[in-house]
């Protein structure tokens, strides 16, 4: 499809007609130091959290027979 300012005015009339509308996606550059100590230091605290509690006990907990029901 290209980029909305790279097709031509023909193409984007088209798109348009057959319900598209043009977007930008903005996302994460996993290049960037920032988003990568960002990145690590979220993964240590999730990996601390499922250090300090048992994750499966709390859906057990809160499923309790939902998985023998029919």
């Amino acid at each position: 499809m290209g980029r909305p300012r790279e097709i031509s005015a023909e193409s984007r009339a088209t798109l348009l007609h057959q319900g598209f509308r043009p977007v930008e996606i903005w996302v994460p550059n996993v290049h960037n130091p920032l988003y990568r100590a960002e990145a690590d230091r979220q993964a240590g605290l999730a990996a601390l959290a499922d250090a300090e509690d048992d994750v499966m006990d709390w859906v057990e907990n809160i499923a309790g027979d939902a998985w023998e029901r029919p």
